[in-house]
């Protein structure tokens, strides 16, 4: 059967079987073979089990061969099973000159009786001789195996003594297996006969059957019997003399005749694009586009058909996705197709129950096929057949972006309304009260005292003004606190405030530029389409008329569809004009138009914005139970599987803009999760400083006293001024003299003591005075402004290195001291 169909390349058949036994065997075979060919490609189209007896039934589950591309056709079933077949095949009409039916021996039984009248004239067969005289020649080559068997058996010196009897008897008890058989089969397999007639010996092949197997071509004649018409020997076949289905004169060639077909469209980008031709040749400039009708045919009465073609008035040149899409069915299927623009220039719609546009092409039989970006909906499924969907597909809203201005109040745009509040109501509020209170509180400081210490300039007025010059970066002069909590709540401000003037800084950038602003709608059910006067000016917004978008508005959203008649638009061209001129706010069309025109737009200030909805997808349409349907399904799957209509979406629906990427420039201002970290800092600082006061004092009432009476101030100053001063001399006069200031006495006896120990104080002052002076004029290399130097300890070890000139001051050591013990 495969090598008739590589004679007359035939690529592609189908294979029709019944229950039969053995069916399951036949359709292996013949796949093993075709995987098996190496020289020739087949092409197994389809494979169907028969299971019903009727006529009537078996042409409803082969109406399917009907609308195939298939023309050679393999049948295995009985002789009545193959008469019921072919007779509901040519009631289907599928046993004409284009189809060839190969069956095999079990269909047509012996060559010697006639054939059934069902049995189309032209049927070709493949048959085993089985007459009487080709069965005795059968046996006799029998029995030649059987002894060159016997014969290879003998000869072996392995077989020495070895018997084949089989031991089986007809009385008593014998065993029913043959132990020998196996080894035998071996020997027999090994049979190798050479012809009589200079044909190839007689051989078998490992399984045990045979090599070279002669078979005989039967071709049905139109007297209604099979003759011998070839035979097929050793993989080479000869055929003669053979009568073709249908008295042709040629074979089939096994793929279905060149058809036409007449194609209607709309023009709509990527699509279908309409360029106009070269005006001196009225050829395409460009190979992916196509001559295609645009002119009424009433217009082209009397017209010369060379000139019209060279007039963009009667012709033009179609170019996109859909007219690749039909290139490319016409080279797989084989067919011509004449291409014309609809004359009312409407995709269909059913009004007052009568349908228009594309639909009424097809329903009136002036076109085949509607070839455009054809939305697949329930309506038009009620009258038209659709293929699968080569794109999916929606509605979409699209808008214009406008550039504004900057905002007058950009600068606060950074950080939300919550945000400013917590900074300017609350953070500020207590860094100035925290670090003023600290100051009140340390004993550096105010000391709790309602009064400043001596020529300390430092209030709560004075701690805000440093609250707000750190928090913004101030160059001005600042009075800065005494306490070391103060001090270092103001370190705590200080690094709040440089994490809030960086995160400042940086976002605010983005607000002062100039902002891209547009509707961000949501989608069709955004409250803007609703109720469009709540705005003001109201939003105005449109679609096609007598389009899919606008039959799907006017029954899901009949208010939306009332509102925007006025503003409707008679092509999406035109409404994205609208949109970016600001006729309009808004355009709805389908997803993938608005997607591509957006992507194709110069300026890129095209937008789709919100959620597709009605889901759909784009379909050739064909009349309802078209026989070409099955046939553009077949091939819609196989490109969609093998990825020639994603290179098609690659290729057209492309652009330089991006529709859906980059919709916003401007930041989002920052909230207080955002901002979090800063306050807490913030508030750590606050505990902390709350534990450095808590040691400040403890120093003060616990650790002062003890560290005076070592007399090493001057080593704690190297460590810090404040703790140096406290522990030193002079600053515990100027302490007293700070205490005697503030102190207020309640009655006369408090004045009296108070001023003996001032005037006391003032005696002192002066006698010590003198001594520093005498002690400077008997040694110049001692300071006398320093009285670190006399109150200086020396251990006995170090006394012989001394000098002499320190020796004269050491009696006046003791004197000092106790002036300083008396202030």
């Amino acid at each position: 059967m495969l090598s008739i169909m590589k004679r007359y390349f035939w690529h592609h058949f189908s294979i029709l079987t019944t229950i039969i036994g053995g069916h399951d065997d036949f359709i292996r075979a013949v796949r093993n073979q075709v995987l098996d060919s190496t020289d020739f490609t087949y092409n197994i189209m389809d494979v169907f089990v028969i299971k019903t007896k009727t006529r009537k039934k078996i042409a409803e589950e082969i109406e399917f061969l009907k609308y195939s591309e298939v023309r050679v056709i393999l049948l295995y079933s009985t002789k009545e099973e193959g008469a019921e077949i072919m007779g509901a095949a040519n009631d289907l009409g599928i046993t004409g000159k284009n189809y060839v039916w190969i069956v095999t021996q079990s269909v047509f039984g012996t060559a010697e009786n006639n054939a059934p009248t069902e049995f189309p004239i032209g049927m070709l067969g493949v048959h085993f001789n089985t007459t009487k005289a080709r069965l005795q020649d059968e046996i006799e080559r029998a029995f030649n195996v059987f002894g060159y068997g016997l014969e290879l058996f003998v000869n072996d010196p392995r077989n020495e003594n070895k018997s084949l009897s089989p031991g089986l008897k007809c009385n008593g008890i014998s065993t029913d297996h043959w132990s020998k058989g196996d080894m035998f089969f071996r020997y027999l397999r090994n049979v190798s006969i050479p012809s009589s007639n200079g044909g190839p010996n007689l051989e078998f092949n490992p399984d045990g059957t045979l090599k070279y197997v002669e078979l005989e071509v039967m071709n049905l004649k139109s007297q209604g019997y099979w003759e011998k018409i070839g035979a097929w020997t050793a993989g080479s076949l000869e055929i003669k003399d053979i009568v073709w289905p249908g008295d042709s004169p040629v074979p089939p060639k096994g793929v279905p005749e060149k058809f036409n077909l007449k194609i209607t469209f709309m023009e709509e980008p990527p699509y279908v694009n309409l360029v106009t031709p070269d005006n001196e040749t009225g050829e395409c400039k460009t190979d992916r586009a196509v001559p295609c009708r645009v002119a009424p045919e009433s217009e082209l009465a009397g017209v010369n058909l060379t000139l019209a073609m060279r007039n963009p008035k009667y012709y033009m040149c179609c170019s996109g996705f859909c007219v690749d899409l039909l290139h490319k069915f016409a080279v797989d299927l084989g067919f011509t197709y004449d291409l014309y623009r609809v004359e009312d220039g409407i995709w269909g719609v059913l009004n007052n129950g009568t349908w228009n546009g594309l639909v009424a092409e097809i329903l009136e039989g002036r076109a085949d096929v509607v070839v455009t970006s054809f939305k697949i909906n329930s309506e038009r499924q009620t009258v038209l057949d659709f293929t699968v969907p080569f794109l999916e597909t929606g509605i979409t809203i699209i808008v214009a972006k406008h550039t504004g201005i900057i905002s007058p109040k950009a600068f606060l745009e950074p950080f939300d309304t919550l945000s400013w509040l917590l900074i300017l109501l609350v953070s500020i509020q207590v860094a100035a009260f925290a670090i003023f209170l600290f100051e009140w509180l340390s004993p550096f400081g105010y000391d709790m005292k309602m009064s400043p210490p001596r020529d300390h300039k430092f209030s709560l007025f004075r701690t805000y003004w440093l609250v707000w010059a750190i928090l913004f970066g101030a160059s001005v002069n600042l009075d800065c606190p005494r306490g070391y909590t103060a001090r270092f709540m103001s370190n705590i401000w200080a690094m709040f405030a440089v994490v809030f003037l960086a995160i400042y800084t940086a976002n605010l950038a983005a607000f002062m530029i100039t902002r891209e602003e547009f509707y961000d709608l949501s989608g069709i059910e955004d409250k803007r389409l609703h109720y469009p006067f709540q705005l003001d000016p109201p939003f105005r917004f449109g679609t096609v008329p007598l389009a899919n978008t606008w039959t799907v508005m006017k029954d899901r959203k009949p208010g939306i569809f009332n509102y925007m008649k006025r503003y409707n638009r008679s092509s999406p061209i035109e409404g994205i004009k609208a949109v970016k001129t600001g006729e309009l706010d808004a355009f709805i069309y389908d997803a993938t138009v608005l997607e591509y025109l957006a992507g194709q737009d110069n300026e890129c200030r095209l937008l789709t914005v919100g959620a597709w909805c009605s889901m759909t997808g784009y379909g050739f349409a064909f009349p309802k139970k078209s026989k070409y349907l099955n046939m553009f399904n077949k091939y819609m799957i196989q490109y969609r599987e093998n990825g020639d209509l994603d290179r098609l979406q690659r290729f057209w629906l492309q652009g330089i803009c991006k529709p859906t990427k980059n919709k916003r420039n401007a930041s989002n201002p920052l909230d207080t999760n955002q901002f979090m970290s800063a306050f807490l800092l913030l508030g750590c600082g606050v505990i902390l400083t709350l534990v450095l006061l808590g040691l400040e004092h403890v120093y003060f009432k616990y650790i002062r006293q003890h560290l005076a009476k070592k007399d090493t101030g001057s080593c704690f100053a190297l460590v810090s001024l404040s703790m140096g001063k406290s522990l030193s001399f002079r600053g515990a006069v100027y302490e007293a003299q700070d205490m005697l200031k503030r102190h207020r006495c309640t009655d006369p006896i408090c004045d009296t003591q108070l001023w003996k120990a001032r005037h006391e104080l003032d005696m002192a002052r002066l006698k010590l005075k003198q001594l520093q002076k005498e002690l400077f004029l008997r040694t110049s290399s001692v300071d006398p402004l320093e009285p670190r130097d006399f109150t200086r300890n020396h251990s006995s070890t170090n006394e012989s290195q001394t000098p002499p000139s320190r020796l004269y001051y050491r009696p006046m050591r003791k004197e000092i001291a106790e002036y300083e013990t008396v202030i």
